[in-house]
């Protein structure tokens, strides 16, 4: 696939980050904790699903989407394992979840250059608290959270408040970087370029985003390589 051109990189630019998967190497835990409160139900689903589907948990949609795929449940059921998924992870999990390597380098990079960055992520505060390093949690201009959002990814409401959070405009070279379909939706749906990283799903499923790219050296090299002072 050809991908578009990035623009140059300026100091009045924004680039905004998903958490899981992009920020954080969080994805299996996350995952196994949904494993863990689907079996309290007696309930198996195929665990490609919750990376294919990562961060579009509307529970209308989930209900629709479990129940397709061999997991038929309620909304009153959904609701229980959503609960039961996050106090296992918080349990766990939350101290396995480590932040991918060169992430710290390239929040500093950014920051050292006069560039607004924003954490757009479909996780909870709760969740936040728990697995974001405080020295990397400062390092945001702004922090947008699933809770404080009321629709999630794919629609574009998480990244346009990321977006009047660090009080830039769509489009001329601001930028999401994700790793997920719904989260490179929601991003170009708000009007941003996005970046998809080959952290959690391969090149396949993220073939509408701009640019694919395999790990976080390589996301800095694009950014220095680009950036205009």
């Amino acid at each position: 696939m050809k991908h578009k051109k990035m623009e140059l990189l300026q100091k009045s630019h924004g680039v905004l980050f998903d958490m899981d998967g992009v920020i954080l190497d969080s994805m299996p835990y996350h995952v196994q904790a949904w494993k863990d409160a689907f079996g309290d139900k007696d309930l198996e689903v195929d665990e490609r699903l919750f990376y294919l589907y990562e961060g579009a948990i509307e529970p209308e949609v989930a209900c629709k989407l479990f129940s397709q795929n061999g997991a038929r449940l309620s909304l009153q059921d959904f609701f229980q394992i959503h609960h039961l998924q996050k106090q296992y992870f918080l349990e766990r999990y939350s101290n396995c979840v480590k932040p991918f390597a060169g992430v710290a380098e390239l929040l500093e990079w950014l920051k050292a250059e006069g560039i607004k960055i924003a954490l757009v992520t479909s996780s909870h505060d709760e969740i936040l608290d728990a697995v974001l390093p405080k020295q990397l949690k400062i390092l945001f201009d702004c922090i947008v959270t699933g809770d404080n959002i009321k629709r999630r990814k794919p629609h574009p409401d998480p990244y346009l408040a990321g977006i009047s959070g660090i009080g830039i405009k769509a489009g001329n070279g601001n930028v999401a970087i994700e790793n997920a379909p719904a989260g490179i939706e929601s991003a170009q749906k708000a009007g941003l370029k996005c970046i998809a990283l080959t952290t959690t799903l391969n090149r396949k499923y993220l073939k509408k985003a701009d640019k694919i790219i395999d790990d976080h050296k390589e996301l800095l090299e694009i950014f220095r390589k680009n950036f205009k002072k």
